[in-house]
Formats: structure tokens, sequence, C-alpha cells
């Protein structure tokens, strides 16, 4: 492959490095809810084109804007007195071999299910205005959906990973813990807009975790901060028995909350998020394609949920990267660690990547020649199986946020 080049990213994975960092935005914080809804658009569109027209057409849904609401939180419960404002944007094929496809109504129907399917405490129709942008798309760019082989709608690079460190999946399994179904039924008074920070220093790991409370569960402030005892109790219980190479796990919430101030000491919203308040979000803020956001690790600052999944590779290199880093590391025994770089050209086929660059971490006694022949076999399986790769992103089969 020349277009290929193998290299050693070093002799000390991420796990073992001294200090890490790493994010976690839950599905109910403003940046999130923007991508969800994004990237629900986005599926939902695509099985419209294929229904109709039996190709996905040009749209990109990658410019979405939550502007907060306005509420007064209260003990017992408050008020909504203004709601939040979602703008969609930017592109999306209306018209097509004398077809008409009802984008708009694409668009309204999928962010209001996946409001609905996300967020219990928030009603699409009276908690948020609906401001639609999707406008036609440009000649040149709508041209290339009308080809055979579909090329790469835009010069990008993209950089994906594996394993995660333990760090990684301990931050992950938090926040997906806290919004799981068993989660909410134990503890309805905690809502979707969740984040987790997770400092490892060593073999001691600290995770500063904010937990949207919902107003009216609690009748006084005494109560409020009795819970957030249960919660780090129970968050803790969890996440001891999936420690491996980690001592510790210490678990704080809601640090700005101080008892003397009130209720404007305590975390409270009415709805569960704090879109209803006090935080916007943009699609491309959050969390990477791998569901976090990762300070020791290279990270693309592309929007990737929204984008098209057929030819823009802002999407498709972000979400193969990852993908093929994974399939590396797990086929290949003395791989401790891979990063995969993916680069396009635009108007060049997407299944033939301007540069493919792995980097890898390797157990003691093994070199690149050792291991060069079975990656690039790999890379070469999943570049030529790129239009089932692209019809699974199409149906929503990764998750980019």
């Amino acid at each position: 492959m020349q277009n290929f080049n193998l290299a050693l990213l070093g002799t000390v994975a991420t796990a073992e490095r001294q200090t890490e960092f790493v994010e976690r935005k839950g599905i109910g914080h403003p940046d999130t809810i923007c991508d969800g809804i994004a990237e629900s658009i986005s599926i939902d569109l695509a099985q419209a084109y294929f229904e109709m027209i039996g190709r996905v057409l040009h749209h990109n849904i990658d410019k979405g804007l939550l502007v907060a609401g306005q509420t007064t939180p209260a003990l017992g419960g408050g008020i909504v007195n203004e709601p939040m404002r979602l703008v969609i944007g930017d592109r999306a094929t209306a018209e097509c071999d004398g077809y008409r496809i009802s984008t708009d109504q694409i668009a309204i129907s999928s962010a209001k299910r996946w409001l609905k399917d996300n967020l219990r405490l928030v009603n699409p129709e009276k908690h948020l205005i609906f401001q639609n942008e999707l406008k036609a798309g440009s000649p040149e760019l709508t041209d290339i959906f009308a080809r055979r082989s579909l090329s790469a709608n835009d010069t990008s690079a993209a950089v994906g990973y594996a394993p995660l460190s333990e760090t990684e999946q301990l931050v992950l399994a938090t926040e997906r813990r806290i919004n799981s179904d068993e989660f909410k039924i134990e503890f309805p008074d905690t809502g979707e807009d969740v984040k987790v920070m997770g400092v490892r220093r060593d073999r001691s790991l600290h995770l500063t975790v904010a937990v949207a409370m919902v107003d009216y569960h609690f009748k006084e402030a005494k109560q409020y901060f009795e819970r957030k005892q249960e919660l780090q109790q129970e968050l803790t219980h969890f996440l001891e028995p999936q420690l491996k190479e980690l001592d510790q796990v210490q678990l704080e919430i809601n640090t700005l909350d101080d008892p003397e101030r009130g209720s404007g000491g305590m975390y409270l919203t009415v709805l569960g998020t704090s879109a209803e308040g006090a935080d916007g979000g943009q699609v491309g803020r959050g969390n990477r394609v791998n569901g976090l956001i990762t300070l020791n690790r290279p990270m693309s600052t592309e929007a990737a949920a929204g984008k098209n999944p057929v030819s823009h590779v802002g999407k498709i290199y972000n979400v193969l990267s990852h993908y093929l880093a994974d399939q590396i590391y797990n086929s290949i025994p003395p791989v401790k660690e891979v990063c995969v770089r993916l680069c396009s050209q635009i108007g060049r086929e997407i299944s033939d990547p301007w540069m493919i660059s792995v980097e890898v971490v390797l157990t003691a006694n093994t070199s690149l020649s050792d291991i060069e022949p079975a990656i690039q076999e790999i890379v070469q399986k999943e570049l030529a199986g790129m239009d089932d790769f692209v019809l699974r992103l199409s149906r929503g089969e990764f998750s980019v946020y």
C-alpha cells in the first residue's frame, strides 16, 4: 500500500502514563442534545431517501444550535418561564428525479422523537420552539451523489485509537449508569444532564460528577444533600468492583453546592437539563465519536453528528479510524495500543484515502515488521467493504456522540 505508513507510537501506553484526563458529557447535556438530534435527523433523512430514490442524497445536519430557555427552579417544584429554542441546519435535498421529500417534516418529527426518547421530563410541544433552517445544497456537492462511486466531499483528516484505558471506561460507565433506565427507577430525582470529569494520577482516579437534580422531588435542602450522599455511595459501590489496574476511585457530586446558600446552593432543575435555563448547546462541541473527550489522546475537532454518512469524510473517517483501531487491537495481541489517522482528498473515492497512518505501542520483543502484514490486511479489508460500512453508518449502527 503506497499510501500507508506504520510507525511506533512510543513504548508507554496511555493507561501507563502518570496522569490522565477524561470527560464525558451525558445525554442530557446541551451539546449532546444537539449531537443526538442532528444524528437522528440525518438517519431519518437517509432512510427516507433510500425508500424514495434508492440512495442517500446530499444532506448535512451538523450546524444545530440549542438556545437555553428560562426556568425558575424551586424546592417542591419550579416553573418554565420561557421555552428552549432549537435551530436546525444546514443542508438537505428536498427534490430529486421529480420526487419531493418533506425534509422539514422529517427534521421536526425526528427531533421531537429523540427528545421524547431521551429526556423524560421535556415535552417537545411545550418546552421547545423549533427553527428549521435546512436549505438546498450547492450544485457541485449535490452532484457527487449522482455518481457511481462516491467521492470525498472534503479534504479532511480524522484520528481514532484503541483500546479505551481503564479511566476512559470508568468515566463512560459512570454517565451511562446514571442515565440507565434501572438507575432512573431508583433515583428518579436525577436528570439526564450529567457531566463526568475523570482525573487519574498514577493508580488513583478522582471523578467529579455534575448531576442535574429535579426540583419537585425535594421539599427541603436537607433532603437534597442527604440524597447526594446516597448517590455518591451508590456510584462508588458500582465503580469499585470494576477496578482492575487502578487501586482506588474517589467521587464527588455537584461540588459547587453550598448548604449555606439555600436554593442557590443546589443544582436544581425543573426539566433535568441545564439547557432549560443556564447553558446553550451546539453540534460538535461535546463528545468525540467514541463518546469521550480525552485530553491525553489525539482528537479531531470535526463535528461528526448529522453529517452525511456516505460521502462526508469528516464523519466516515472519524468513525472508521476508531473502528480500524479496534480491529487492529483485538486481532493482533502484540499491539498494546494503536492510533489510526486517515486523510481524504476532495474528489477522491472514500475507499481510497489520500494517506493512512498507523502508530502502535508494542509488547516487548515485537518489531513493526512482525505485525505490518496483519495490519495492512485489516486496513485493506475494511476499505474494500466501504459500501457496507457507510450503509451501516447511514442506519445509525455506529454511535457518534
